[in-house]
């Protein structure tokens, strides 16, 4: 073909469309032809990929090696494919003109802070769902990974043309804040010099003994005056023997704080509440995570919408009644065993309200909705899934998402963690301990689906070995080089690039046409954790290049067009780090 076809740089793209119109000359009778490239292990062998004649000769019959010849002849005229050549067992390999990678360059600094976003979201609407840690007291560094994971991926799917909502669902309705107010209660009591036993399994942590502390100066012993004794009602449940377990025994002990409180109780629930969801807020707020909506499980029930969604499913015959209990038929949608979603007493379960809250998701009208949980929580996914094709939406709109645990180590030994003692690492002291950044870069340096140790030491080293470091430290060095000139930047916008001959430019080049690749592939994939080796990598490119190069050279044109490639590299640095939570240091 005699067309010729021009590039904005977007090479994977324009390689697809020459593809694609070879494709269309060569099989006019192929409508859906689906071309993929990837990126070769080995230099020789080009700048992108393809196996689609493997592919289609596979269904049509042909040698895979004569297809693929067919296809480079019918590819158009390209003002930045130098050539295209049969590869392996008929593997197309393109080979950009080095013309076309140093244009490159003026195409990043233009673009500035706009480089990396793509068109892969095409506008569509996505929620994410991430942390939604129940408001019981500090978050731990298991919540941090949580946080830094869908923070970084929200920023990702933001810059690949997502409509991103970032939000919290805050469990403000269940047990495990009936527990808290009980803990900070009997705390408070003992300041008021009633003291009584306090259960091993309620919550131990200092931060309760703070809560009541609080509760004691602003009301003094208001709520330790009832002419039923506390004294009495609770000493009766310690006494006892407790048949049901521990569990059964936390429930009898918060039934009689219910009682003796009364309408008092909802005071105290509410106090702690805010009290810990606000340091919830503070906390991730200073960590660099911030949401759209803080979602209450409260206004469910409040709202009407846990009924409603229990009675959509009775209205299919999907719930029956057995023991007292209303059943759940999940077992007819993959799930292990059925699940109870009201209890004998008439109380719903955290199962009801979790149907009652995807419920409302598809109701908002999000294209997709994607929620990030602890890898704990593996076993819930059937049954929530289960619900959703049970209530006739579409369980392909809902991701999930798991997060491994994080296990922090210093000096070479494990610190132990347990969050109900009350012996455990808080985010905020993590944060203090390493700082924000190191902090945020260290708990994507994996899949989320795996199990992350995080190595203390290492995060506060100054060295080549911590990560983020050495990608800071790169941003830092270029800052000083350009600071060391004090020239005018709008001069980049003519630099000679032809000058970047050097084979360590050509590689920074093109680990820099690289980056929006890896933005998208990190959407795609929902692996923030590409995005921090594209930056670790790309930082080892220029400091060796750093190493090895001057860059205040007498020859002015040759030091424009390094300038201008250091200054876009910087550029790219900061755009990564930027996606991840991370800062750029200007010095170090």
């Amino acid at each position: 073909m005699a067309t010729t076809i021009t590039t904005s740089f977007d090479f994977r793209s324009h390689c697809i469309q020459l593809l694609t119109q070879a494709a269309t000359q060569v099989l006019p009778d192929e409508t859906e032809i689906q071309i993929e490239l990837l990126r070769p292990k080995r230099v020789d062998h080009g700048d992108y990929s393809s196996n689609l004649a493997m592919k289609l000769a596979k269904c049509l019959h042909r040698n895979p090696l004569e297809l693929a010849r067919e296809l480079i002849e019918a590819l158009p005229n390209s003002s930045c494919v130098e050539r295209a050549v049969v590869a392996g067992g008929g593997f197309i390999n393109f080979f950009l003109k080095q013309t076309a990678k140093q244009q490159f360059l003026l195409a990043v600094l233009q673009a500035g802070n706009a480089f990396g976003h793509g068109t892969l979201g095409a506008g569509k609407t996505i929620q994410i769902e991430f942390v939604s840690a129940n408001p019981t007291g500090p978050l731990h560094v298991g919540h941090g990974r949580g946080a830094a994971f869908g923070a970084s991926l929200a920023n990702i799917m933001a810059a690949a043309g997502y409509v991103v909502t970032r939000e919290f669902y805050v469990n403000d309705a269940g047990r495990q804040m009936d527990i808290l107010t009980l803990s900070t209660w009997l705390r408070y009591l003992g300041l008021c010099g009633i003291v009584l036993p306090f259960p091993g399994n309620a919550y131990q942590g200092q931060y309760v003994v703070d809560m009541a502390q609080e509760i004691h100066r602003t009301y003094n012993d208001r709520y330790a005056r009832y002419s039923d004794s506390p004294v009495q009602k609770l000493t009766e449940i310690n006494s006892k023997t407790v048949i049901g377990g521990e569990d059964e025994y936390l429930d009898d002990l918060i039934a009689a704080a219910k009682s003796i409180l009364s309408e008092d109780y909802d005071d105290l629930h509410n106090f702690v509440l805010a009290e810990q969801l606000a340091d919830c807020r503070n906390d991730l707020m200073e960590f660099g995570v911030e949401f759209e909506n803080w979602f209450s499980e409260q206004s469910l029930f409040d709202s009407g919408m846990v009924t409603r969604a229990v009675r959509l499913l009775d209205d299919k015959k999907l719930l029956y009644r057995q023991d007292g209990a209303l059943w759940f038929r999940s077992t007819r949608f993959g799930d292990e065993k059925d699940r109870v979603v009201q209890r004998e007493n008439g109380q719903y379960t955290y199962f009801a309200s979790d149907i009652a809250y995807h419920l409302s998701k598809y109701e908002r009208g999000f294209d997709y909705m994607l929620n990030i949980w602890g890898a704990d929580h593996h076993g819930y996914i059937s049954r929530v899934k289960g619900a959703i094709e049970a209530l006739s939406l579409d369980p392909d709109k809902l991701e999930i998402a798991l997060v491994q645990f994080a296990v922090l180590y210093r000096d070479g030994g494990k610190i132990p963690m347990s969050t109900r003692s009350g012996e455990f690492v808080t985010l905020r002291q993590l944060r203090q301990e390493v700082g924000n950044d190191a902090a945020r870069f260290f708990y994507v340096l994996r899949k989320s689906d795996q199990h992350l140790d995080f190595d203390l030491d290492l995060a506060k080293s100054q060295s080549n070995d911590n990560p983020v470091y050495y990608v800071q430290y790169a941003h830092a060095r270029i800052c000083s080089v350009l600071e060391q000139w004090k020239g005018d930047m709008s001069v980049f916008s003519r630099a000679k690039v032809e000058l970047l001959t050097d084979p360590s430019e050509r590689m920074l080049l093109q680990k820099m046409i690289d980056f929006p690749d890896t933005v998208e592939a990190a959407a795609k994939e929902r692996a923030p954790h590409l995005v921090a080796f594209f930056l670790r990598e790309l930082a080892g490119e220029f400091h060796s290049y750093y190493n090895s190069t001057r860059f205040l050279v007498p020859d002015e044109s040759l030091k424009v067009a390094r300038l201008a490639l250091i200054a876009a590299v910087r550029q790219v640095l900061a755009k990564g780090l930027s996606l991840l939570g991370v800062t750029a240091p200007g010095k170090m």
